[in-house]
């Protein structure tokens, strides 16, 4: 029977914790490689259009929100069945959102149809975009604003918690800008108040075309 001697065991057992180490850091870093290629498109996204700047433009006509606000946890919206969710659970697709009181007047009809229309002019590209109506409060939506636009999210929200999330200007409030959210749940963009809907097209296009790189 073969036995090991001390200075043996002295050897193996660094050697064992060396090993240890290193597979812990193999798995650390494989997971840190996983996360970057899950965010990658839209990194790319990001770094492209602001930084290399796509060709056919070197401004982007939405303004840039800095620093990035993530859909904040205790943001709920309600639904027209009536259930209530946490806005953060429609990350995944782009965001266009519009947040207006449930009458919905010219100003409100004339941005659900920009944005409509932005999304359609996506081409294949539109199931990558949802169209995002936060209502600031409980009464009834027209039927005629419901049947032109039943594609579009129609959520009850509380007024508050969503002026605290979307910034405006000095000079205007969140009913009047259109944003833009990126699928991993940050808010990327606000258009203008009274927007060119051409505009804002070229804005989306070129990031559903460059966040799908990857």
């Amino acid at each position: 029977m073969s036995t090991q001697s001390p200075r043996s065991a002295q050897v193996a057992q660094p050697a064992a914790a060396h090993a240890a180490k290193g597979s812990w850091r193999r798995g650390r870093w494989t997971l840190i490689i996983i996360a970057l290629i899950c965010g990658a498109p839209i990194a790319i996204s990001y770094f492209t259009y602001y930084v290399i700047k796509p060709k056919g433009g070197t401004a982007s006509y939405g303004a840039l929100i800095e620093p990035q606000r993530p859909i904040p946890g205790a943001l709920t919206v309600t639904g027209e069945d009536g259930h209530e969710v946490p806005l953060a659970s429609l990350r995944g697709r782009w965001l266009l959102i519009s947040v207006d009181g449930s009458a919905c007047d010219e100003t409100c009809a004339t941005k659900l149809y920009f944005m409509r229309q932005v999304r359609a002019t996506q081409g294949p590209e539109r199931e990558r975009v949802v169209t995002v109506w936060l209502r600031t409060d409980d009464a009834s939506v027209p039927g005629k604003v419901k049947g032109a636009y039943a594609d579009t999210r129609m959520l009850r929200a509380d007024p508050v918690a969503v002026a605290a999330w979307l910034p405006a200007t000095g000079t205007t409030k969140d009913t009047d800008h259109i944003y833009m959210v990126d699928p991993n749940g940050n808010l990327m963009m606000r258009f203008p108040a009274n927007p060119d809907p051409s505009k804002i097209k070229q804005d989306v296009t070129k990031l559903l075309k460059w966040s799908s790189i990857g």
